[in-house]
């Protein structure tokens, strides 16, 4: 376990004590239970603490609806594989599928995240989240429900979680979530939307999060840039 250990109390300076470090330790534990001599190296799991927290939430949402999809194990695998290498993504999946297993203390787990990441690694959090629910193909009332508590206490304001939910659940407004604005705004204020929105979802916002996360936050910055277009082309914008 030292090896273990040594990770679980590494980070980008915030030890992972606290409820999310209850969970992950109690995972730890358990798969070195299972797994024993057959990890045939030291483990190398999760880089950080946005990393953790991104792990237990993960799987709140995934036990939301009471059920656990092979479409948002394969979303979390290729997350796996996509961040940290396909070289151990097996030992992370044995972690996951342990976390899975517990119940979440959701309240005490964004209270801590609430206290110790900046609002950008929120704003990171929540579109992964939401890419997670979205994975089967549509995202439930019961996961709906745990995406909004989970925002609201971690201190995401309503707007920007609405623009999230926006670029996931498309309608005719859906552009106009996207940057915040009302559709009955100027061209003027599209403009000034967009630019705020730009800067706020820019992925030089979560460099300090690590590589690994520069797809989904190019991804979250290309939807609003889409938004913009759509709009712009709409109303015949110069």
């Amino acid at each position: 376990m030292a090896g273990w250990n040594k990770w679980l109390f590494g980070g980008l300076g915030w030890a992972l004590a606290g409820p999310i470090g209850g969970i992950i330790g109690f995972a730890l534990g358990s798969v070195s239970e299972e797994a024993g001599a057959s990890l045939k190296s030291e483990p190398k799991i999760l880089p950080n603490d946005f990393s953790a927290a991104l792990l237990v939430l993960c799987a709140a949402v995934m036990r939301a609806d009471n059920r656990v999809m092979r479409s948002e194990l394969d979303y979390v695998r290729v997350f796996f594989n996509r961040t940290f290498g396909e070289n151990h993504t097996r030992e992370r999946m044995l972690l996951f599928r342990e976390i899975l297993k517990q119940d979440i203390p959701i309240g005490t787990v964004c209270e801590q995240i609430g206290r110790h990441m900046d609002v950008s690694a929120r704003l990171e959090l929540m579109h992964l989240l939401f890419g997670l629910a979205a994975s089967d193909g549509e995202i439930g009332k019961a996961e709906l429900s745990v995406l909004g508590h989970i925002s609201s206490l971690i201190g995401v304001n309503p707007r920007d979680m609405e623009s999230i939910r926006a670029m996931f659940i498309k309608n005719v407004t859906s552009s106009y979530k996207i940057l915040e604005v009302d559709p009955s705004a100027s061209d003027a204020e599209i403009k000034k939307a967009y630019r705020k929105q730009a800067m706020k979802f820019h992925p030089d916002k979560v460099h300090h999060l690590g590589p690994e996360f520069q797809k989904d936050a190019q991804d979250k910055f290309r939807k609003i840039n889409e938004a913009y277009e759509a709009i712009a082309s709409e109303r015949g914008m110069n």
